[in-house]
């Protein structure tokens, strides 16, 4: 008798989990995804700006020691009756005649995990010239864009007022994210690249813009005020309350200012569903805010939203899927905890308890949020009775945190060695 087909669509956090550790003697386990690699995203700002080489941030799909098929694709349309999947591969500018050829795959199982992708909120010009930080493509595509601007700025025939212009960065959203990939870049402004471009570092200056009234929302009133008055010192603009209305090639046009000139545009606002997401019928889904599959509290999918039915062995999980009536944050840590019930509910089989009403409903436990405001320094949420905290153990905290985010002890080394001969010799940013 063949092992049962699971079939995982997404290689994010719950998608890669899910992959390494369902067991290969009792499924056949498929994965889709149209990157062969998955994203440690906490660690792009860092790789961005030289704490360590971009392949630490990543890890490879296809490994000898996980056993799963990976397909480099794009799941187009599903048809859950007859448990049928719709695909096309995922070669972009391939014009190889296989890379535009279609092809159907059936599962007994099926796991929804495509994440989201950037929203753009429909500003015109945002899709052709921002950079956006969800892989290490992006990674790489912003250390290479803030280098050559360098060398622009130092040429003999760019007037000071054109280096200003070419070394505004501009960032859009003012979450950790934004807020995350604004401190790495001023550590680096304000250390390697001065001894680097000692002519034109100076010039290099940081816009955090969010159409809130405060940055990273997420914190009280104490810690997020702590934040803005710490990148203020340090000469980051933060621009709250703004509205970007479109964008250039070398311009933002923000409501009530006018026109700004930029050299790197990075935009982090939030995100919205995969085409895929909104593509699907009999589906329940959330209605207001990011559009995302619902779920019972097993995390199988709901038909739909005047039913209690939910398909036959679907589940969906991570950034694209919410727990009906629970609201749960599109978080890494989210994510994992769901694949981890999710892995044991499967790999329970062997045991005998393969029974979705019997076992025990998911539940989130929550951990403290941790934020990275630069000059080693940074802020913990508070929990319960407990306040938080700022400061370099909140920095170190961080640190710590992100390096565990790695599924590999060897990659766990490798980063913390570097990190050591950053903290003597510099880092050789010039170099990676």
């Amino acid at each position: 008798m063949s092992q049962p087909h699971i079939v995982i669509i997404g290689s994010g956090w719950a998608g890669f989990y899910l992959a390494e550790y369902l067991s290969p003697t009792l499924y056949d386990i498929t994965i889709i995804s149209p990157r062969r690699t998955s994203a440690y995203t906490p660690l792009l700002a860092s790789a961005a700006c030289g704490l360590f080489n971009f392949y630490l941030a990543e890890e490879p799909l296809r490994s000898k020691s996980r056993k799963c098929r990976f397909i480099k694709a794009n799941v187009t349309s599903i048809s859950f009756p007859s448990k049928t999947l719709h695909c096309a591969p995922a070669f972009d500018d391939d014009t190889d005649p296989i890379t535009n050829q279609p092809f159907t795959l059936t599962y007994d199982y099926l796991i929804l995990a495509p994440g989201c992708i950037p929203n753009t909120f429909n500003t015109p010009g945002v899709a052709e010239h921002a950079l956006f930080m969800k892989n290490v493509s992006d990674a790489m595509a912003t250390r290479k864009l803030l280098f050559d601007l360098l060398e622009k700025a130092s040429l003999p025939t760019c007037s000071p007022a054109r280096k200003s212009e070419l070394l505004h960065v501009a960032i859009v959203g003012g979450g950790p994210t934004g807020v995350e990939i604004t401190a790495e870049l001023d550590d680096l402004a304000n250390h390697e690249l001065r001894d680097l471009y000692p002519d034109v570092a100076p010039y290099l200056h940081i816009s955090i813009y969010d159409v809130a009234p405060n940055i990273l929302g997420a914190y009280d009133r104490k810690l997020h005020e702590y934040a803005n008055e710490r990148l203020v010192r340090r000469h980051v603009a933060v621009e709250t309350n703004t509205r970007i209305e479109r964008v250039d090639k070398d311009a933002l046009w923000v409501k009530g200012k006018g026109r700004v000139p930029y050299g790197m545009l990075m935009w982090v606002t939030g995100n919205k569903a995969t085409e895929l997401v909104m593509g699907m019928r009999d589906v329940r889904r959330s209605e207001q805010g990011l559009v995302r599959l619902l779920t019972d509290s097993h995390l199988r999918l709901f038909k739909d939203r005047d039913s209690e039915d939910v398909w036959d062995g679907v589940f969906a999980l991570g950034d694209a899927a919410d727990i009906d009536g629970q609201s749960l944050p599109t978080t890494a840590e989210v994510a994992v905890q769901k694949a981890k019930y999710l892995t044991h509910f499967f790999n329970s089989r062997s045991k005998g308890s393969f029974n979705v009403p019997a076992s025990l409903p998911f539940t989130y436990t929550e951990k403290q949020l941790v934020s990275y405001i630069g000059s080693r320094d940074g802020i913990i949420a508070g929990r319960g009775d407990r306040e938080g905290w700022t400061g370099r153990s909140a920095w170190l905290a961080w640190r710590s945190g992100s390096v565990m985010w790695t599924r590999s002890w060897r990659n766990r080394i490798v980063i913390l060695l570097t990190w050591v001969l950053n903290w003597f010799f510099g880092k050789e940013i010039a170099k990676m």
